[in-house]
């Protein structure tokens, strides 16, 4: 599941503390953005990261890489699927068990924007966001599923967005899909505490975070997201990794179907 790859240009330091030591990672879209910094930020405090990627071969084996080549206990592998089709994942989560057995964290992040005003939102349009974003974290959980149910640990941590709160202009596809996973969290966590109190079910709605994505903004319109919001910058996106890797940690045991903002106070 991984391979050698010539980019090494990631560095990491090595943690204080490895709480995530023997813990197996799964981060959908794990090669890009947000993704690519969760994946990093469970590596370096010691788990072993399966990087999840659909178009991004090189980037999520440059991620991978460094995981495993840094000072940590961490180890990195890179297995491709696109979560929107069943037999992908299917496939992905078999080569996932034959190779590194069940998984005690799934990070479903994967997601796209599709952007048009209504009046030109093709179903076409509406589809692709809804499919990446919500039936794919479906997809992922559905089949996963088996290794948290009565587990003595397990984390289910779903990424969602501000924007599945606020809404925004262009964007009805988008927020529709990042809000269904708000009560897709909810009910999955009060279905899996009945069924193991050690498996918790949480989602992290980030605000603008520095990626790629935002950086792509005109930046008139960057200068004034930045208006909006009270601390006036955008998230780093180390910053969400740090709340998912708290997530994933023992000491998050007790957060279970929670909606954990973080976005700078903008929807205050």
């Amino acid at each position: 599941m991984s391979a050698e790859s010539t980019d090494r240009s990631i560095e990491l330091d090595r943690p204080s503390c490895q709480p995530l030591d023997g813990r197996t990672c799964l981060v959908t879209g794990g090669s890009r953005g947000i993704g690519r910094g969760i994946a990093r930020e469970l590596g370096q405090y010691g788990a072993t990261v399966v990087v999840n990627y659909r178009s991004s071969e090189s980037a999520a084996y440059e991620v991978a890489d460094a995981i495993t080549d840094a000072d940590t206990a961490g180890t990195g592998h890179v297995i491709h699927a696109d979560v929107t089709d069943r037999a992908e994942v299917d496939a992905m989560r078999d080569g996932v068990r034959d190779t590194l057995g069940p998984i005690d964290v799934l990070v479903n992040n994967a997601g796209i924007t599709c952007d048009r005003t209504f009046d030109d939102m093709t179903a076409d349009d509406w589809h692709r966001a809804i499919d990446v974003s919500l039936h794919g974290t479906f997809n992922c959980t559905r089949a996963f599923y088996d290794d948290f149910t009565g587990a003595e640990y397990g984390r289910i941590i779903n990424i969602s967005s501000v924007i599945g709160k606020q809404g925004n202009v262009g964007q009805a596809n988008y927020a529709a899909a990042k809000s269904g996973l708000f009560g897709f969290t909810r009910s999955l966590a009060l279905e899996l505490a009945s069924a193991s109190s050690g498996v918790t079910v949480n989602c992290v709605a980030p605000g603008f975070t520095a990626t790629e994505m935002v950086e792509a903004i005109p930046d008139d319109v960057q200068n004034e997201l930045r208006g909006e919001i009270p601390l006036d910058r955008f998230a780093n996106v180390d910053e969400v990794a740090g709340l998912v890797r708290y997530l994933a940690s023992d000491a998050a045991g007790y957060i279970t179907g929670e909606v954990i903002d973080i976005n700078g106070g903008f929807d205050l």
